[in-house]
């Protein structure tokens, strides 16, 4: 299929595909980096509670001049924040500078005390109940809810219960890590996927793969344009790659359209040469349901 610019959420909203991710960019660079990314046709910039850069990256909007109505801005709900989701909502708010936000996310099912300790004592699907109350009672707030790192068995679990279905799932995506599980699932059922980290993230060994150097060279561009535009040629599929220089974000923009059998081909990079950037085992919650994580 063509590459598509925008997909369309279960709301009704639509969500441009590609967008500035933030994770790792740091207070003093991500202003320049979102200002800039705004002022050159971006129209999507995803940050999160985590990141610690919320303020910093409200402030590249402000200076970007970009009309709020005009670009769509996710945040997520930390994980130590999972028992007060209403007070951590209005934090975000506050820091970026803004009345709502496009997206608001669980950013992982893994809920943590102040000190970074797994929260076994509370349920994240409390958490999402709530993220659900507030959503249905604040439209002018939140404008959708959705996920983050869910595999298909968390998704399971939720949707049992969910009143909302998540408009969105962000995950780990890229030719090394398709899970085709959870696409699949969350497709099936009308939920986004967002592949974060889509490069397999900092000096990822996919740069450099015989096989994606011959499609970029096919198409004249980078790696990074055959890696970030697989997900563009996918249906119901955004995309974050992230830079704070101004040549990267410039080239990240450049999308290409991919035949069948080339999106077939970086698929099967996986037999050989399967890896995760972000293994979830860090929340102290194990696998969180992923298979490849058991």
């Amino acid at each position: 299929m063509p590459a598509t610019t925008s997909v369309k959420l279960n709301t009704g909203a639509v969500m441009p595909t590609v967008g500035l991710g933030t994770w790792k960019s740091k207070p003093g660079q991500v202003e320049h980096a979102v200002e800039f990314a705004l002022k050159n046709g971006y129209k999507h910039i995803d940050t999160a509670a985590g990141y610690q850069n919320e303020t910093e990256v409200g402030q590249g909007i402000k200076a970007s001049g970009l009309p709020r109505d005009q670009m769509f801005l996710t945040t997520k709900l930390d994980n130590t924040d999972q028992r007060h989701p209403a007070k951590a909502l209005e934090a975000s708010l506050k820091k970026l500078d803004t009345t709502y936000l496009d997206l608001w996310l669980m950013h992982w099912p893994a809920p943590m005390t102040k000190d970074g300790q797994a929260d076994k004592e509370h349920d994240w699907l409390d958490t999402w109940k709530t993220m659900e109350d507030l959503y249905l009672a604040h439209p002018e707030k939140l404008k959708a809810i959705g996920v983050s790192n869910f595999s298909v068995e968390y998704l399971e679990r939720l949707l049992k219960v969910a009143r909302v279905v998540p408009a969105v799932n962000q995950i780990e995506l890229h030719p090394s890590c398709p899970q085709d599980d959870v696409v699949e699932y969350c497709q099936n059922r009308g939920i986004v996927m967002t592949a974060y980290s889509p490069l397999g993230s900092d000096n990822s060994p996919l740069l450099k793969n015989e096989t994606i150097t011959k499609i970029a060279a096919k198409y004249d561009v980078q790696p990074a344009n055959v890696l970030i535009s697989l997900h563009a040629n996918k249906p119901m599929h955004t995309v974050l790659p992230k830079s704070v220089t101004n040549e990267r974000i410039l080239n990240n923009a450049k999308i290409i359209d991919l035949t069948p059998e080339e999106i077939g081909e970086l698929h099967d990079i996986d037999k050989t040469h399967h890896f995760r950037a972000c293994h979830p085992s860090w929340t102290g919650f194990g696998g969180l349901g992923f298979p490849d994580c058991k």
